[in-house]
């Protein structure tokens, strides 16, 4: 399948919340420049293959159960359906930000599962220490993808998968009891939690929430990630408001703080936020460094 979009496509930038290193086996890049992502979906697994051409048009193969979802899926998940009408940079230097990354879009995965997954293991522990643990678990319990796919990418691990996992697996994954429970929870009612991407908005991440073991920060980050969400502010991050309050005040902020420099953004806030993210701005290097746990040697 070709697909000729009507902007630019940077790969690297649209997908770029999806991936985590070489934590990431679930979405990698090979050496010829194509990427590749294994996922699970209401159709079942799937593996999509994804390369721009010199001439701007994307060429895209798929695999599996899913191959027909994930073709079709392909112009969202490049961003095709993100759109900026009526954002307003309220400060200079997101209006910076923008104009130095005027090909931004947000793209929409379409599916819960996987990103349920990786952000239940990212809740309240330190980046490497969940990266770990993602890596652990699609490794021993993924799936292999099918079709021709590179021999690290693996399906991340499924509900059916996940209910399996005994005790020691999960401790060998350095995944605590509260994650582990979150993830039993979702697991048992996976199905019902795709509508979420249907729903949509406040709407669809208030639908993730009825879960137990998934807030605020986990339903905007699925969110962001499943539907393309452009006002789901990933409040509760240990980073995100002290890199808004240093790169739009100076300073460092709270949520609350966080949230009233953000509110005339809303109907989409997290698109302010990743304009500045696009622009390099980090959280300041301040303050005692998270310490990593591992659960394993508990």
């Amino acid at each position: 399948m070709f697909w000729r979009p009507a902007f630019e496509v940077d790969l690297g930038r649209v997908l770029g919340p999806l991936k985590r290193g070489r934590g990431s086996l679930n979405i990698l890049t090979d050496e010829r420049g194509i990427t590749w992502l294994a996922s699970n979906t209401p159709d079942g697994p799937g593996t999509l293959a994804l390369r721009r051409l010199s001439d701007g048009r994307i060429e895209a193969a798929a695999w599996g159960a899913a191959k027909d979802r994930l073709l079709s899926g392909v112009p969202a998940l490049l961003g095709a359906d993100d759109d900026d009408a009526g954002f307003v940079a309220h400060h200079d230097v997101v209006a910076r930000a923008r104009r130095a990354n005027p090909g931004l879009r947000l793209g929409a995965t379409g599916v819960v599962w996987d990103w349920l997954v990786l952000a239940v293991l990212e809740q309240k522990v330190a980046g490497k220490e969940a990266i770990r643990s993602w890596a652990e678990l699609c490794r021993r319990f993924g799936a292999r993808p099918p079709g021709p796919a590179p021999e690290r990418l693996r399906v991340p691990p499924s509900p059916s998968a996940v209910l399996a996992l005994p005790d020691w697996h999960w401790h060998r994954a350095g995944v605590d009891i509260k994650r582990r429970t979150a993830l039993l929870n979702a697991a048992r009612i996976a199905p019902h939690l795709e509508r979420a991407v249907e729903l949509r908005g406040l709407e669809g991440r208030h639908w993730l929430r009825q879960v137990p073991g998934i807030g605020v920060w986990t339903a905007a980050e699925i969110a962001q990630r499943a539907w393309g969400d452009p006002d789901a502010v990933s409040f509760g991050d240990y980073n995100i408001p002290s890199m808004v309050g240093n790169a739009v005040l100076g300073t460092k902020l709270d949520d609350a703080g966080m949230a009233e420099v953000l509110a005339p953004y809303a109907p989409q806030r997290q698109r302010a936020v990743r304009y500045l993210e696009a622009a390099g701005h980090t959280r300041p290097r301040f303050g005692p460094r998270i310490e990593l746990r591992d659960y394993r040697a508990m």
